[in-house]
This record gives C-alpha cells, structure tokens and sequence, in this order.
C-alpha cells in the first residue's frame, strides 16, 4: 500500500517556494565559519614571518646572554657553559671598564638621538607648513624633499663620507676654501667632530619622513579654522601655535616615538660612517654591542647588552604610551 502525504491548507506542511529559516541557516553556516576564519588565514603568513624573523632570533639571544659564549664555542654555541646573570652583572658594573664604555655608550646614544630627533622633528615641521600653500613648483618642491628618505642607505653614507673626507671633501673646500670660516681642513670623521658629522647625516636622512608625516596630517586640518582665526586677527605665529600644533598632536605623538626608536637603534650610519671602529665621540650603543659580540668574539655579553637595550626600550615606549593615553584621556573629559 502506498501512502501519500497530505500537502496543502491546513495539513502543516509548508507550501512549495515558502521560506523556511531553520532550512536557510543550515547550508550557510560552514559558509560563515569560512569567512570567520579568513581573516586569521591572511594574517598567518606574516605571523609566521614575524616569527621566524623576529621572535626567533630575539628568544635565542636572551638564551645566549645567560652562556659564557666566547670564540671557543662558535662552532657548536649550545655547548658554552652558563653564566647565569654574570654578563648582565659585568655589563652593569659601572665601575669596571665594560661597565663605564657601556654606559658612556649610552649616554652618548640618549644625547645624540633626542638632538637628532628634536633637529628632525623641527625641520620636517617646519617645511611641511611653508609647503601648505599653493604656489608654482610646490610638486617639485616635495619630491626634492623627500629624496634623502628614498635614497638607499649605504649609498648616501657613503656619498657623505666622501664630502666629510678630509683633504679633498666637499664640506671643507665649501666652509674653508670657499667660506673662510675655519682656519685649516677639519677631520671630520675622528675625534669629537665625529658627533657633529653623525648628527648632520642622521637629520639628512631622517628629517623627510618627518615632513611627510606632518604634510598628511596637515591635510586633515580644516582650513576654515584659519580663515576664522586671520578674521580675528591672529597672525601666522599664532595660527601655528593655537591650531596647527594642537590638532597635529596625535601626529606627532606616534611620530616622535617612532623616529626615537629608529635612531637609537640605528646601526647602518654609524657603521658605514666610521666602520667597525667608531670614535668615542660618536660611539653609538648599537655599534659598541656590535663590538663587543663581533670585535672582541664575546657573544655573550653582546646578548646581555642587547636584552639590556631591548629592556630601556619597551620601558621608554609603553611611558610615552602610558603618557599619551592620559593625555587624551583628560582631554576627552
């Protein structure tokens, strides 16, 4: 016997082409849970980068701080005695001679980057403004601007090495030979005018990230606040410093803090500058850890001083975060 099934009013079943939503959701939902999990599949490529390229080597240098690896052990490292915190200790006595080189080392790298940093900062700022308004070979202007920024490294330095040389550079046929303000050639690259070549070339080719920063958040200022403020009669000074530098405040939070990690971690200038021997003057805290682990084969005590610079860093950013977020914290109340 067959038995047919009533459809139809009346007989519960739902009609032919009605919606039914349980039916609806039950062949979407692999669906979404595929478009839930896409964002995390694009992102696991670069986490395992970052892992591989960062993270790795970060935690096989905090191992390496606690061994006594010398040149002894290069060949197979994981053999190299512990030390426990002995670099880290020998690192922070400052009354040893690896201690008071470390800390000059440092001092060095705090003067030399809050110069570069404020040079940089004012410089970008500055130009960024003048470049506000519209006139004929602004386009130019900028792209000029931002040359040092798009140069290579290396080839810059070494551009500016030949210009600070000594005999035959640039800088003293211009400053003696043509300007007559020094008396004799300067040495540029040894002693204490180390620092001020260092200094040059670090604002040279840091200086234009700050002023495309500052020019895009420039953009983001309405320009009927000026118009209103010249009706009032404020001058140019006063525009800067009642709307330009406040509204720029969140640009320049981040911005500062980037451009001091950047040049207290910079290891390229100085080393392409001066090579592996820089003079005291501009011995900068990257270059001297690259002494100590690859001049004087202690890898060791390199890693505690690196674990050391890494420690002052994160301290000095979650600060400057810490600081920031009050900041706008009492400015929203």
């Amino acid at each position: 016997m067959t038995t047919t099934v009533p459809t139809g009013p009346g007989t519960g079943a739902p009609p032919a082409g009605a919606h039914t939503p349980g039916a609806a959701r039950g062949p979407r939902r692999p669906g979404r849970i595929r478009r839930g999990a896409l964002p995390y599949l694009l992102l696991l490529p670069a986490l395992v980068l970052e892992l591989l390229v960062h993270l790795v080597p970060m935690a096989i240098g905090v191992v390496m701080s606690f061994k006594q690896l010398t040149q002894l052990y290069i060949r197979d490292w994981g053999t190299a005695p512990w030390s426990g915190l002995g670099n880290y200790r020998m690192s922070v006595d400052f009354d040893a001679p690896v201690g008071q080189a470390l800390l000059h080392s440092f001092l060095v790298t705090v003067v030399f980057t809050l110069l570069s940093v404020a040079l940089c900062w004012l410089i970008g700022t500055a130009a960024a403004i003048c470049m506000q308004d519209s006139f004929r070979g602004r386009g130019l202007l900028r792209a000029l601007f931002l040359v040092p920024y798009a140069l290579p490294v290396y080839a810059a330095v070494i551009t500016w090495v030949f210009m600070f040389q000594h005999d035959n550079g640039l800088v003293n046929h211009v400053l003696h030979d043509q300007l007559h303000l020094t008396g004799r050639p300067t040495f540029w690259l040894i002693g204490d005018n180390s620092f001020v070549a260092l200094l040059t070339v670090s604002v040279w080719k840091g200086w234009p990230f700050a002023f495309l920063i500052v020019m895009a958040g420039l953009q983001n200022i309405p320009g009927e606040l000026y118009e209103a403020a010249a009706l009032d009669g404020a001058g140019l000074w006063q525009q800067i410093r009642r709307i330009t530098l406040p509204s720029l405040r969140p640009v320049n939070q981040v911005l500062v803090l980037v451009l001091f990690l950047w040049t207290f971690n910079d290891f390229n200038t100085p080393y392409v500058l001066f090579g592996r021997a820089a003079p005291e003057a501009a011995d900068l805290i990257s270059v001297h850890i690259y002494q100590a682990s690859f001049v004087t084969w202690n890898f060791g005590a390199g890693s505690a001083m690196s674990v050391l610079l890494l420690l002052f860093l994160l301290v000095v950013t979650g600060g400057h975060l810490l600081l920031t977020s009050r900041g706008r914290r009492s400015a929203d109340v």
